[in-house]
């Protein structure tokens, strides 16, 4: 039941979040569609994959990178390059409404999937401990961290956001991390969870969340970073009265 839960939630949840962004990106249609487009065929290679057992192989397509590492690194390689490549993407993507790159990371909340494995016996080690906790900190505080850049009541408020931002980027970084040295026979492992097995991140449904939900949140976060750096975040702004 839970895994049937867990693809309808995860199915949504990369939905909405690549739909919001190809509503909020400007250029033309065309630039839209494209985005949309591209996200669709990578998120159906990474079923195809996940689908097919290539995630499970113990054995890492570079060095000791297991395969499920590799497929996490490549959308992130791809989308660096393209960011070099094309000035207007750059400038579409750094345009974006910093509210809403926030506000995405609400859907991280369903890191309690994560403990839900726990409890169910199939997860181990720190890798869901991490990964569940750390995500359901980062979304609960992302609407707040919205609220708080609005408002504007906080002279502080830039600084929380930059915390807020590091901590959900390092957040993704320690689960990948963590989850390549716990899987089960993989040349990184250095955490024994006590469960036979594959890691159940690397078969479906779960696999959608380190092969397409993690890079794309990571890269929501490098936008984030240099919007907070450049100070050209984008807020509907509202101001307290004697603030």
């Amino acid at each position: 039941m839970l895994d049937q839960i867990g693809t309808i939630v995860l199915m949504t949840a990369i939905i909405v979040n690549f739909g919001a962004v190809a509503v909020a990106m400007g250029g033309s249609l065309v630039w839209r569609i494209s985005f949309l487009m591209i996200a669709g065929l990578w998120t159906g290679f990474a079923v195809v994959l996940a689908a097919g057992g290539a995630l499970l192989g113990n054995t890492g397509l570079v060095g000791p990178v297991p395969p499920i590492g590799v497929v996490v690194l490549t959308p992130l390689v791809a989308v660096a390059v393209a960011l070099v490549l094309s000035p207007a993407l750059r400038r579409m993507l750094l345009a974006l409404p910093t509210d809403l790159l926030i506000g995405l990371n609400t859907i991280r909340i369903i890191g309690v999937f994560f403990l839900l494995l726990v409890a169910q016996g199939r997860l181990g080690g720190p890798f869901p401990q991490s990964a569940g906790w750390g995500d359901i900190a980062t979304g609960v505080a992302a609407p707040l961290v919205v609220l708080l850049l609005i408002i504007r009541a906080h002279r502080g408020a830039p600084v929380i956001a930059r915390v807020w931002n590091g901590f959900g980027a390092l957040d993704l970084v320690a689960a990948v991390a963590l989850g390549a040295m716990s899987a089960d026979g993989a040349p990184l492992q250095v955490f024994h969870t006590g469960i036979a097995g594959p890691l159940p991140v690397q078969s479906l449904p779960w696999s959608l969340i380190p092969t397409v939900l993690v890079p794309f949140w990571l890269v929501l976060h490098g936008i984030i970073h240099v919007q907070l750096r450049r100070g050209t975040t984008s807020f509907p702004r509202l101001h307290l009265a004697g603030a």
